[in-house]
């Protein structure tokens, strides 16, 4: 009977996702591969390729906390970044907050530290009900003269937060510090700021959760606390939590390990000489041996330890000496840039607002079609070498020879948008926009005048005469326009004028290159020292604007424990190049039979030299650009297929896992989930693949023959059906 309603189960999930591979069990725990079921085999290939995982949403029981509640089980997840902006680890937990509350309701809380100007703007302050046992420790710890901010975080999910004034614990600063040491045999030095904010932190939220758990235990039911603790600022948190064997168990997720920032950004072969390195020398070099100390303690002491990435794993494993209990691969709230039938329209509205900006930009060189332009485009925290600045640059002089070469008619303008220190926008780039806007004003002027003598002559009963219709006087207003457009020097290839331009590295590896944007070039360059805001009065649009704009983006990372700007790309519908040093590329190339056709190009930058590197970027950029626009529109339905990979109402079964892991250790009666997360999902070679490469048709997406978008052009009968679904 069991058998049959699993068979019957089975079947369900078989007809919603017929396209993906499904993973069971056997009798004795093996994994096994579905076969595929005959009735799915029957439905038109057109509704094979367009399908979604919505049914694997429903494996997972999200109740609102209603089950942890039963189970009197409480999850406090706490980092430096919780409601305050500083990097990518905020990104992480705020987007991750709709599936959290989901899950565990207010049974689920955060905490971080209080900074005035972020609460201000990001959090809803308010007291918890009364008899709460929140709310019963908040004031067992204002009464040690505490300063304790309780509310609602204003994102997906309001989630209950707490956040600590640090200042306010201050006078305890060397005592703490004793205690550490103490306790671990870490010293802290005096003027390093940072490790003091943590200190301050970690002793406040370990004695808030001690509380808390004393609090728990006079209920009669068997309390269950775990605390999840994201990167080293939060670890002394961690470590007083085990010194004091409080009854919790702990979590320690490493986003990116310490030393390992400080190493790639030295240019040293890090992945090669990773088991090579003699860490307590090179943290004690960099003046960071104290903060790796902590950063090991915590790692050691957490009952689960999770990376975002298998490559972060081998990191830690090297580096931390522990190798991950579990990956927890970062995700996004698909449902914010969720476009189902829009997306692709989106990408053309917002093309043409950076159509706007070329226009402008390369004024008095505008002689290139932006019909068959293609924008490119790399951005993040400006480390020139870590996110492949360098690798990017290169390939764009390889990928303009390969165009020149070619005789192609297409040009590609790269953006390479990273916040660099300036003076403010460079002349020439503002003149460029209020010349284009003259024209355009100008224009549309003298357009209403003409329509309005072509009504009235033809309102007359006469054909408007061409000499009529233009004026002598306009005439001569265009000709300014037309004069005012002409320059002698190049276009810029920044957008700012930059501090010490001199010494700026993208700036030296664009005059190395060649890039000057010249005539001849078929690549042109703009370098945007800041991030993008709907303020910004050269683009005029935000981020996520600018990236629904572009025709790819080129991420060739040297070091990314995992990359959001790729993955922000494939749920908005936008290829792009990643690397399999990142965790997203080596996530992807897990989970997808041919990332290629996916949109999701793969550089190696680990088994190869970087000559070679170099080859393989310019030679998928070329191949991109080869590509005809019908199969660039198939190629991005393709990827924004894949947003569903990325979500987090899949993604955050890896954080149930581990806590999960870490509830086992401290309670073995307690059984450990088995939570597959995305691992149940393979996206498979699309159905317009050939299966090998000596069949005769070509690839689709695939080089055009004639570089063409002609409508008459060859394609499969799976990419015809795509294209006709778009225009439903």
């Amino acid at each position: 009977m069991a058998h049959s309603a699993s068979h019957s189960y089975l079947k369900n999930i078989s007809l919603k996702c017929p396209s993906l591979v499904i993973l069971t069990r056997d009798g004795h725990g093996c994994a096994m591969l579905a076969t595929p079921w005959p009735w799915s085999q029957s439905m038109s290939r057109s509704n094979r390729r367009f399908y979604r995982v919505d049914s694997l949403r429903d494996l997972d029981i999200l109740d609102k906390g209603e089950t942890a509640a039963h189970e009197n089980r409480w999850v406090f997840e706490v980092s430096h970044e919780a409601a305050n902006k500083v990097g990518g680890i905020y990104q992480v937990i705020r987007s991750k907050c709709g599936a959290s509350v989901d899950e565990l309701g207010d049974q689920y809380c955060l905490m971080g530290p209080y900074k005035e100007s972020s609460a201000r703007t990001e959090v809803e302050l308010c007291e918890l009900p009364y008899g709460h046992p929140l709310t019963n420790t908040i004031h067992k710890l204002r009464d040690y003269g505490w300063k304790i901010h309780s509310g609602r975080w204003l994102v997906d999910g309001n989630p209950q937060i707490i956040l600590f004034d640090i200042g306010s614990a201050a006078a305890g600063l060397d005592s703490y510090k004793h205690d550490l040491y103490q306790n671990t045999k870490i010293g802290m030095p005096q003027h390093d700021m940072e490790c003091n904010d943590s200190i301050l932190f970690g002793f406040m939220v370990a004695e808030f959760i001690t509380q808390f758990r004393n609090h728990l235990g006079e209920e009669e039911s068997q309390p269950h606390v775990i605390a999840h603790f994201h990167e080293w600022l939060a670890g002394v948190g961690l470590i007083q939590l085990r010194m004091k064997n409080i009854d919790v168990a702990t979590v320690f997720t490493t986003h990116a390990t310490l030393l390992g920032r400080f190493l790639c950004a030295g240019a040293v072969d890090f992945y090669n000489n990773l088991d090579k390195f003699d860490i307590d020398q090179e943290a004690g070099k960099r003046g960071i041996y104290h903060r790796y100390c902590l950063e090991r303690s915590s790692t050691h002491l957490a009952h689960t330890f999770t990376t975002v990435s298998e490559i972060t794993g081998m990191e830690a494993e090297n580096l931390l000496s522990r190798k991950p209990d579990v990956i927890t691969p970062n995700g996004l709230n698909v449902k914010k840039f969720a476009a189902i039938h829009e997306f692709q329209n989106l990408h053309q509205v917002n093309k043409e607002k950076i159509n706007d900006f070329v226009r402008g930009h390369f004024y008095g060189h505008f002689d290139f079609d932006l019909e068959q332009t293609l924008y490119f485009f790399t951005a993040g925290r400006y480390e020139f070498g870590n996110k492949g600045a360098d690798l990017f640059i290169e390939a764009l002089a390889r990928l303009n020879h390969y165009m020149q070469a070619s005789g192609t008619n297409k040009t590609v303008v790269a953006f390479m948008i990273f916040p660099a220190k300036t003076n403010n926008f460079n002349v020439e780039s503002l003149r460029g926009q209020a010349i284009t806007k003259g024209l355009r004003d100008t224009i549309q002027d003298i357009q209403v005048k003409i329509g309005k003598r072509m009504y009235d002559s033809c309102l007359g009963g006469n054909l408007p005469d061409e000499d009529d219709l233009l004026m002598k006087e306009e005439v001569v207003r265009l000709k300014r326009c037309i004069y005012s457009a002409h320059r002698s020097t190049l276009p810029p290839i920044t957008t700012h004028n930059i501090v010490n331009d001199d010494f700026d590295p993208v700036l030296n590896a664009l005059r190395r290159c060649k890039l000057f944007n010249d005539k001849s070039d078929r690549v042109k360059v703009v370098f945007h020292p800041e991030f993008l805001s709907a303020t910004n009065p050269l683009f005029g649009m935000d981020y996520e604007e600018f990236v629904r704009g572009c025709n790819l983006g080129v991420f060739p990372s040297y070091y990314e424990p995992w990359g959001y700007t790729p993955a922000e790309c494939t749920v908005m519908g936008i290829p792009s190049v990643t690397t399999n040093l990142s965790g997203f590329g080596c996530f992807m190339a897990e989970h997808i039979a041919d990332p290629v056709s996916y949109g999701i190009y793969i550089v190696d930058r680990r088994s190869i030299s970087l000559e070679e590197s170099v080859r393989q970027l310019a030679q998928y950029m070329f191949d991109f650009v080869s590509l005809n626009r019908r199969q660039r529109v198939i190629q991005r339905n393709r990827t924004e297929r894949l947003s569903d990979l990325l979500d987090w109402k899949i993604l955050a079964t890896y954080y149930r896992q581990a806590r999960s892991h870490a509830l086992h250790k401290v309670y073995p009666e307690i059984e450990e989930v088995d939570q597959r997360g995305a691992g149940c999902l393979k996206y498979p070679r699309p159905l317009s693949e050939p299966p090998s490469p000596s069949m005769s048709r070509t690839t689709t997406p695939a080089a055009s023959v004639h570089n063409s978008d002609d409508e008459d052009e060859e394609d499969s009968v799976d990419s015809e059906a795509e294209v006709e679904a778009l225009s439903v």
